[in-house]
């Protein structure tokens, strides 16, 4: 067995496991991501098993319950392991990760289009730490452009700004 179908079953049966202690029992998928650039376990909850409000639920509002379960899921298994060792884990459900990666795309991309028009920064506010870190890296393609985070949680932001030429 490779270490990542080792990583991919750990992440699987921890997540079975979740779900079974909360009452929800429903089969989880895993794999390598098929997105460019990620190097994590992708494990898919199957949603056939679940009614839309148990669905819903382990969604929460604006991914928070999920975003919350993958945490847990990223701290245990990675615990007391060297950052080499450690192997990130994304928990998707019925498409909500991928559906949010192209809403984030898109808000990175229009984000990058007013700073490049107006020459003024743009906060993006209301984004996880997962999402800013996603948006960073999506605007990492343009040179010009420079990204930092700035404030605390919970009113932490996402500004994108030029680069200051040194001319």
């Amino acid at each position: 067995m490779s270490e990542q179908e080792r990583h991919v079953q750990q992440g699987e049966a921890w997540l079975e496991q979740l779900l079974s202690l909360s009452g929800l029992s429903a089969p989880v998928s895993g794999g390598a991501s098929t997105v460019e650039g990620d190097d994590s376990c992708w494990l898919e909850v199957n949603a056939e098993e679940l009614a839309p409000e148990q669905e819903q639920a382990l969604v929460g509002e604006r991914g928070q319950v999920l975003d919350s379960i993958q945490y847990l899921l990223n701290t245990t298994l990675n615990l007391g392991k060297s950052s080499a060792e450690q192997q990130p884990y994304t928990v998707e459900l019925n498409g909500y990760r991928m559906q949010r990666r192209a809403e984030l795309q898109e808000m990175a991309a229009a984000a990058a289009r007013q700073v490049l028009e107006t020459g003024e920064e743009y906060e993006i506010l209301s984004l996880s730490s997962a999402e800013r870190r996603q948006v960073h890296n999506f605007l990492k393609e343009y040179d010009e452009l420079k990204t930092e985070s700035r404030g605390q949680e919970p009113d932490r932001r996402l500004v994108v700004c030029r680069l200051v030429s040194a001319d």
